[in-house]
Formats: structure tokens, sequence, C-alpha cells
């Protein structure tokens, strides 16, 4: 008997917004990278995301690992677009006092 040994492609597919996901799952590829940096290793990382299959997992560690610097600048973007929109945001939503707004709409509602 003999092995057939085949590459296959990473798990990672790219959606309509740029934004990588990890094995046909909604979780991210930042997600999975980020808590593999913190030290989590494959088998706590599917814990913690129960959709994930292991071997896809480890697939996109091993592609992280293999093109560092690319994942890295992609990191490095998302991180840059998610500080605009939480800008944008805090622009078109002052967070300041929201908390009094919200209790006072509703003692209105309640009154």
């Amino acid at each position: 008997m003999s092995l057939a040994i085949s590459a296959e492609p990473a798990p990672l597919t790219v959606n309509l917004d740029g934004v990588v996901r990890v094995g046909g799952t909604r979780v991210t590829l930042d997600t999975v990278i980020t808590v593999f940096k913190q030290g989590s290793t494959a088998e706590e990382i599917v814990y913690r995301y129960p959709s994930l299959r292991l071997g896809d997992v480890y697939a996109s560690i091993a592609f992280y690992l293999n093109h560092q610097e690319d994942v890295e600048a992609y990191l490095k973007q998302r991180q840059q677009q998610a500080q605009e929109i939480r800008q944008r945001n805090e622009a078109r939503f002052d967070p300041q006092g929201l908390r009094d707004r919200l209790l006072a709409r509703r003692v209105e509602q309640q009154g």
C-alpha cells in the first residue's frame, strides 16, 4: 500500500468585503490567528469556536506560519479598517451621555 501525497489548498475563503473566513464558517482568519498568537492551541481554538474543524484550524495556522508577512499585513489592514469604522460610528452616535439618553427614553416610555 502506498500513501498518495497531495497538497490541499488552505481552507480559507474571501468574502465580498475582503474578509478571510476559515473552513466555510463565519469565523475569521483574524480571530483564529489572534487567539493562536495569544497562546491557544488548535484544539482550544476549536473548543472556543465549535463550527471550526480541527484540520482547518491547523491548516490556517500553517498558512499563517508560511505566509506570516502577508497575513500580518492583512491583519494590520483589518485593524485600521475597524478603527476607521469605530471612529465614524462614534462621530455619528456620540457615546458621551448615551446611558443617560437611554435611561431618559425609558422613563418617557414608562411614564
